[in-house]
């Protein structure tokens, strides 16, 4: 699935996973998923909220990840990522391929 970031003016907040996403890859039951971010794994708690207005993921250590990880975005957009299903509750998280990346603006542009 094809994810983005979220920011908060300069800063990154999180991921945003998109209502569809998250009916589709996250079941109500799960209350934490568990990420792989190139050699490091930690667990993120989703809100109760997750499921309706706010399919995000947020957490300290996955926002500094993605502040690392420039991708040749500027300050001003959002990366897409690609996070792949590894196992139950568990994502690999990392670039999107150029291919996912213009499929997910295409989206974008006809939802406005």
């Amino acid at each position: 699935m094809v994810v983005s970031s979220l920011r908060n003016g300069h800063r990154v907040t999180g991921l945003y996973v998109g209502a569809n996403n998250a009916r589709r890859y996250f079941p109500k039951d799960v209350m934490e998923v568990e990420l792989q971010l190139d050699h490091l794994r930690i667990e993120c708690g989703l809100g109760p909220n997750f499921w309706q207005e706010e399919p995000e993921i947020h957490d300290s250590r996955l926002s500094l990840w993605l502040e690392s990880k420039q991708w040749k975005h500027s300050a001003e957009t959002l990366a897409h990522l690609a996070m792949i299903p590894s196992g139950e509750n568990s994502f690999t998280l990392g670039p999107c391929p150029e291919k996912g990346r213009k499929t997910c603006a295409r989206r974008k542009e006809k939802r406005s």
